[in-house]
C-alpha cells in the first residue's frame, strides 16, 4: 500500500482511532444487573468486579508495553494490544463461566494497557507545536467519542441480553484494520518528517517534572471518579432522577469532552497556561454543583460544567508531560503516568468513602462534596504552577 502522509486526514484518523477503545472497558457496567442471576454463586459485589478489572489489566498492559516494543516494535504491540482487546473483549459473548469471563475482562484490560500510551505519545512522533497541540485536544475527544458511541450502542443491544452487549469489542477489528494498513512508524534510522529531527533511541528515564505530572493526574482521577460511581447512588437518594435519567446525565460527560477537545487546540493557543487552572476550577465547581444539585436540571448543567473542565485539564497535562518529559522518553513517562491514572480509577471509590465517612456523614452527597474539595486542593497547586510559569517566562 502506498504510504499515506501524516498530515493527511486519512492518517489522522487512523492514529487517533486506536483512542476510542480506550475508554471502552466499563461500558458494559450498566448491564450488570442483568447479570447477577446468570452468576448465582457469585455475590453482587464480585460481579461487579468485572466492570473494575479491566483497569487491573490496564496497569499490567501499560507495565508490559515498553518491554514488548523493544521486542517486536511499536507498530506491532499497537497490534498485539488490538487483537487481544478484539478476542478477550468479545469472548463472553458465548461464554458463561464467571471466573473464565472475569478472566478475559482483565486480558481486555490488559490489551488496551499495551497500546494505551502510545495513543498519546505516537502523536509527538509526527506532529509539533500547535498542532500537537489540537492533535491532543482530538486524541482526548476521541476517548469520550468513543464511550458515547458504545454506551448507546450498550443501551440497543441489552434488549437481546446481556451476552449481546459485548458485541461492542468487535469495533476492534476495523481498527485494527484502519491503523494496521494506513499507520506507517519510522524507524530508527528515519526521520519523523522532512522537517524533524533524525530520530533517536527510545530511553526509559523519568525526572522531577514526570513524577510530578503523574500525581496530579492520579489525584484528579481519584476525585473525578465520582461521577461515574456515585452519581447514581446521589441522583436516586435525593430523588433527583430515575435510572434511565441518571444514564443520560452520565452519558453528558463523555459528549461535552467532544466539542470541549475539538476546541482544545484554539483555547491552548489563546489562554496558555491558564487553561489548567481553569479545567481544575470548572471541575470542582462541577463537583460541587452535582453534591447539592436540588433538581434534574441543576444536575445536567453541573455534570456539563465538570466534564468541560476535565476535556481541558487532561490535554494540557499530556501536552505538560510531553515537554517536561527527559528527551527521548515521551513513552515511558506517559506509560508512568498512565499507570498512576488506572490506579486512581480503583482507588477512587476507596478513599473518597473513606473521606466521606471520616469527614462527612458517610452519605452521598459528603462523598461528593469531598471529592470536590480534594479537586480544589488541585486547583490550588495549579494557581501557584500558573504564577511559577509566568515568572518563569517574564
Amino acid at each position: 500500500m502506498k504510504k499515506v502522509n501524516p498530515k493527511s486526514g486519512l492518517f489522522k484518523v487512523a492514529l487517533l482511532s486506536i483512542s476510542l477503545l480506550l475508554m471502552i472497558a466499563p461500558q458494559i457496567s450498566s448491564v450488570l444487573p442483568l447479570m447477577y442471576s446468570s452468576f448465582p454463586g457469585v455475590s453482587r459485589a464480585a460481579v461487579e468486579t468485572l466492570s473494575t478489572i479491566p483497569n487491573i489489566g490496564i496497569v499490567i498492559g501499560l507495565i508490559i508495553s515498553p518491554f514488548l516494543i523493544k521486542l517486536i516494535g511499536t507498530k506491532n504491540t499497537v497490534i498485539t494490544g488490538l487483537v487481544i482487546a478484539l478476542l478477550a473483549g468479545t469472548y463472553p459473548m458465548y461464554a458463561t463461566g464467571y471466573t473464565t469471563i472475569l478472566i478475559s475482562r482483565f486480558l481486555l484490560g490488559a490489551g488496551i494497557g499495551l497500546f494505551n500510551s502510545l495513543a498519546v505519545s505516537l502523536l509527538s512522533k509526527f506532529y509539533q507545536g500547535d498542532e500537537l497541540s489540537s492533535m491532543l485536544g482530538f486524541q482526548n475527544s476521541m476517548g469520550s467519542v468513543g464511550a458515547a458511541i458504545f454506551s448507546f450502542c450498550v443501551g440497543l443491544l441489552a434488549v437481546n441480553g446481556w451476552h449481546a452487549t459485548f458485541a461492542i469489542y468487535l469495533a476492534a477489528l476495523p481498527i485494527l484494520l484502519l491503523f494496521g494498513f494506513v499507520v506507517k512508524l519510522p524507524s530508527q534510522s528515519q526521520t519523523v518528517d522532512t522537517e524533524a529531527q533524525p530520530a533517536t533511541k527510545e530511553e526509559n528515564k523519568i525526572n522531577g517534572a514526570v513524577i510530578e505530572i503523574a500525581i496530579i493526574m492520579f489525584f484528579m482521577y481519584v476525585f473525578f471518579m465520582p461521577m461515574s460511581f456515585k452519581l447514581p447512588q446521589l441522583a436516586t437518594s435525593q430523588k433527583l432522577a430515575s435510572v434511565s435519567q441518571i444514564a443520560f446525565v452520565s452519558s453528558v460527560v463523555t459528549l461535552i469532552g467532544i466539542p470541549v477537545g475539538m476546541c482544545y487546540g484554539l483555547l491552548k493557543k489563546k489562554l496558555k497556561d491558564l487553561i489548567l487552572p481553569i479545567g481544575l476550577f470548572l471541575q470542582v465547581a462541577g463537583l460541587l454543583a452535582i453534591a447539592y444539585a436540588v433538581n434534574l436540571p441543576m444536575l445536567v448543567v453541573a455534570v456539563i460544567v465538570l466534564g468541560a473542565g476535565f476535556g481541558l485539564s487532561v490535554p494540557y497535562i499530556f501536552n505538560w508531560l510531553d515537554e517536561a518529559a527527559p528527551k527521548n522518553s515521551v513513552n515511558f513517562a506517559t506509560t508512568i503516568t498512565l499507570i498512576l491514572v488506572n490506579i486512581g480509577c480503583a482507588a477512587s471509590p476507596t478513599i473518597v468513602n473513606w473521606l466521606g465517612t471520616t469527614f462527612g456523614g458517610g452519605t452521598p452527597r459528603s462523598d461528593m462534596t469531598m471529592a470536590g474539595i480534594g479537586m480544589a486542593v488541585l486547583f490550588c497547586y495549579s494557581i501557584v504552577h500558573y504564577f511559577q510559569l509566568k515568572k518563569k517566562h517574564n
